[in-house]
């Protein structure tokens, strides 16, 4: 179910998605060669892109591996019924991550804009720079790459769903939350183009106060499941 919230809140998502990266997605353009060959090239800017959340989210999972370490196991926290131990540093980890995602969520909704221009930063601009000589290079590996580089462009939602998956403390977990939140932006990237013109300002600006919405419940209920593991008073 969670994973499930994950992929609507991608697909909530993929308005901020329209406003950050729909202008390069616009530019990728047609193919000369016609329909067929378009929708291959957006199919292939797009896996490139999911490909890049899966692999940020593989390293994400493995540096929260590492930050709770098999030692972390002596303080475990038992949860009921599923009988998992919630290790202390995983705990911390889901607090982190849980402050983490409730403050990507108050940039959606408008705030903490000087947090959101640091974010941004000097390596932001200079990687737009290479998407933009990404585009006027030609064959079909032109888009794949394209995809992939566009997937480390600084975005609050991918810093949130980062966060998330570090919190799994675990490689597989962690892949699929970054693979579910991929595929959720997937349908509104694809057809980015028509879509961006047909949406207007105002409707794309609730989409990002949904997808602000959906990324403030999940970060609550990661913070809970830092501070009060569930099962934790029942194991008494």
């Amino acid at each position: 179910m969670e994973y499930l919230l994950i992929a609507v809140a991608g697909f909530a998502g993929s308005f901020h998605c329209l406003g950050m990266c729909g202008g390069l997605v616009c530019a990728l353009g047609a193919d000369r060669r016609g329909r067929g060959a378009t929708v291959a090239r957006h199919l292939l800017y797009n896996t490139g892109r999911v490909s890049t959340y899966v692999f940020l989210g593989a390293l994400a999972g493995s540096l929260g591996m590492a930050l709770c370490g098999p030692s972390a196991s002596s303080t475990s926290v038992t949860l009921g019924s599923a009988g998992e131990p919630l290790v202390a540093g995983q705990r911390a980890l889901s607090i982190a991550a849980g402050v983490l995602m409730l403050i990507m969520a108050g940039q959606l909704f408008g705030y903490f804009r000087t947090l959101h221009r640091a974010s941004i930063g000097v390596a932001g601009s200079s990687l737009v720079v290479g998407l933009r000589r990404l585009l006027a290079t030609p064959g079909s590996a032109a888009p794949l790459a394209l995809g992939v580089a566009n997937g480390l462009l600084p975005c609050p939602l991918v810093y949130a769903f980062l966060a998330k998956a570090a919190a799994s403390a675990a490689v597989g977990p962690a892949v699929l939350t970054m693979l579910c939140f991929g595929l959720g932006t997937f349908p509104a990237m694809l057809f980015a183009g028509g879509v961006g013109r047909a949406l207007a300002p105002t409707w794309r600006r609730q989409g990002v106060w949904l997808a602000g919405g959906f990324l403030l419940v999940l970060g609550l209920l990661t913070l809970t499941r830092g501070v009060l593991p569930m099962g934790s008073h029942g194991s008494h």
